[in-house]
This record gives C-alpha cells, sequence and structure tokens, in this order.
C-alpha cells in the first residue's frame, strides 16, 4: 500500500543521525524563510523597483551555474556558512524598525544565497550516503518531503499571523527563537560532517601508505 511509504520515510530518518539532523535543518531553515516569505514579499512590492526584484530572481537561477565553483569544497565549511547567514540574519531583524528598505535587502539578498548554499550542500551529502542505509532514492525523497512539509507549515503560519495581528516584530521574535534552535542544530551538524571528513582521510592517507609498502617489496 503506498500509504506506507510515509512511515518507511520516517523509518529511515529515525536509523541515521546524520539524516536526522540534516532534515532538522532543512525543515527549519526552509520553514522560516516561507514563513517570512509572504511579509517580505509584501515589502518587495512596496519598496523594490520590479529591476532589483527582477535581479533577485536571476541570482537564484544560477545556482547550477554556481555550484562547480564549489565541487572540492569540504561539506562543514558549507554549514559553518550557513550558520554565519543565520546569524546575520537574526541580527537583521533588529533593522526593520530602522529601515524597511534596507531589510527588505538584506533578507532577499540572505534567502537567494541560503537557496544556493542549500542546493550545494544536497550534492555534496550525496558522498555520504554510501555510509549510510539510506538509499540515494529514499535521501531525496525525504528532503523533499521536509521541504513541503516546511513551506506548508511556513506559509499556515503565515496567514494565521496575518489574520490575527499585523506587527511583525512578534513574528521575527518567534523566527529568531527558531533560528538559534537550527544554528544549534546546524553546528552539531557541521561537527559530524567535520568528524567524517578527518575519518575519511585517515582512511585514504592509510590506504596509500599501505599501498607503497606494497610497491616498495
Amino acid at each position: 500500500m503506498p500509504l506506507k511509504n510515509y512511515s518507511n520515510i520516517f523509518n529511515e530518518i529515525a536509523k541515521s543521525k546524520l539524516l536526522k539532523l540534516q532534515s532538522v535543518v532543512l525543515f527549519l531553515t526552509t520553514y522560516i524563510d516561507w514563513t517570512l516569505i509572504p511579509f517580505v514579499t509584501k515589502l518587495e512590492g512596496t519598496y523594490l523597483p520590479v529591476f532589483m526584484i527582477s535581479f533577485f530572481m536571476l541570482v537564484g537561477a544560477l545556482d547550477g551555474f554556481i555550484q562547480p565553483l564549489f565541487k572540492h569544497i569540504s561539506i562543514h565549511n558549507i554549514y559553518l556558512f550557513a550558520i554565519i547567514l543565520d546569524l546575520v540574519q537574526i541580527a537583521s531583524y533588529f533593522i526593520y524598525d530602522y529601515s524597511h528598505l534596507l531589510f527588505t535587502y538584506i533578507i532577499l539578498t540572505i534567502f537567494t544565497i541560503q537557496g544556493i548554499t542549500f542546493e550545494v550542500a544536497r550534492i555534496h551529502t550525496v558522498d555520504f550516503m554510501q555510509d549510510e542505509s539510506v538509499e540515494l532514492k529514499d535521501y531525496l525523497m525525504i528532503r523533499s518531503f521536509m521541504i513541503s512539509g516546511a513551506i506548508v507549515g511556513g506559509a499556515v503560519t503565515a496567514m494565521a499571523y496575518d489574520y490575527f495581528t499585523k506587527d511583525i516584530n512578534l513574528l521575527l521574535i518567534y523566527v529568531s527563537i527558531l533560528g538559534v534552535m537550527g544554528i544549534v542544530f546546524q553546528y552539531r551538524l557541521y561537527l559530524k560532517f567535520k568528524k567524517r571528513l578527518g575519518v575519511s582521510e585517515v582512511s585514504v592517507d592509510k590506504d596509500k601508505r599501505e599501498l607503497y609498502e606494497k610497491f616498495r617489496v
């Protein structure tokens, strides 16, 4: 029965600490973005010219061209960069009352870079799937499931919030708390990937030494 596939997805997530952490990070980040996007879009139409809106759309569509530049980057450095982006995003919330225009530019810039960053991370994660019991097809399905769930949750949150109040400052406090939680999970993910890369490098060095010894003999 096709519905059983949903329980299989959650079982796969539960079996892998790496996948569990990455799923939480992906969900929180996407949920925060899609909770803010309706309000930022409203600010776009009020403060930004069509040229700048199109510019952000253009840059966001370039991820396929940009990814080859980061072919050999270490995945833990990607998540370290993502943590920095989150810190900047949280700090930008304090600018909202000072300048709506500046706030809109900063948020759109972070959203754009964030989208590219997580696409780069997705590709590099494939290298680690061979060490997991999760098949690549299931990993991609889990990733799509978490993103869809986060988008739906974010959209519903935005609609409910807009219905009950127009004070965006309360919403910024809410997503700031979630953002701090996301940073904690991302840091744990950063450490886990860094440790795995370290173990992999030791294994490669060991294999090279053994091969060298064989040829010497």
